[in-house]
């Protein structure tokens, strides 16, 4: 197993870059968005990219998520953590924050020199209004390099991290190689979304606002061999 999640990330789409390894699903408004691995490891290292070269933040500075399970969301943690960043999702002094459009208020409570709003709209559209104090995540990142080196080693969180998402990979059976759908509801913590699948080099259907009778179509079209309970 590797020591950091850079490396668990870049070992599970090391096989096949082009396989699809995040699908994402919203019932509520029809979304459907499919990113390979490569694709989403060039959002991760834009992220980092504008995380290291244009903040300036260092290896373990902290960053505030206030995200839902997304594929958006995805590029956002695994760019902090390349990074090297800690990652905090309760209220606190951080450097740098993510907040999805509706949960601006409760981001008044953090505080944090830079500020990146996420709307969360089909095909990463950007936001219609931009909140005062914050940039629109998805134009921001656009114009950063499509690759980044991570430093050597793990981050300061990366251990415990990756430990809580081997035993979950466990209780939950998720084999390697897997395709696993995923109820976001049901699983918001990204140790359950996210990490866990990575550390079997498992790709995810995620689903928000599943539809309950959609769910054999679904689990058939996209070729789910597991089913989180």
């Amino acid at each position: 197993m590797a020591d950091n999640i850079a490396r668990v990330f870049a070992d599970a789409i090391a096989t096949d870059p082009t396989r699809p390894l995040l699908t994402w699903y919203d019932d509520s408004t029809g979304d459907r968005t499919e990113l390979s691995g490569a694709t989403l490891a060039n959002w991760v290292s834009k992220t980092a990219n504008l995380l290291v070269d244009e903040v300036g933040l260092a290896p373990g500075t902290p960053a505030g998520v206030l995200l839902p399970p997304h594929w958006q969301t995805a590029a956002v943690l695994l760019g902090c953590w390349s990074a090297k960043l800690t990652v905090l999702d309760m209220p606190g002094t951080a450097d740098v924050l993510f907040a999805a459009a509706d949960r601006f208020d409760e981001a008044q409570s953090w505080s944090a020199d830079e500020r990146y709003a996420l709307g969360l709209a089909p095909l990463a559209a950007p936001l219609r209004q931009v909140p005062p104090g914050f940039a629109d995540y998805v134009v921001e990142v656009r114009g950063h390099g499509d690759h980044f080196t991570p430093q050597p080693g793990p981050g300061p969180t990366d251990a415990h991290l990756l430990a809580r998402a081997e035993a979950r990979a466990d209780e939950l059976g998720i084999e390697r190689g897997a395709r696993v759908l995923i109820d976001a509801a049901r699983y918001p913590d990204p140790v359950d979304w996210l990490l866990a699948p990575l550390t079997r080099a498992a790709t995810v259907v995620l689903c928000a606002n599943l539809d309950p009778t959609r769910l054999t179509n679904r689990q058939n079209s996209e070729n789910v061999t597991h089913t989180l309970p």
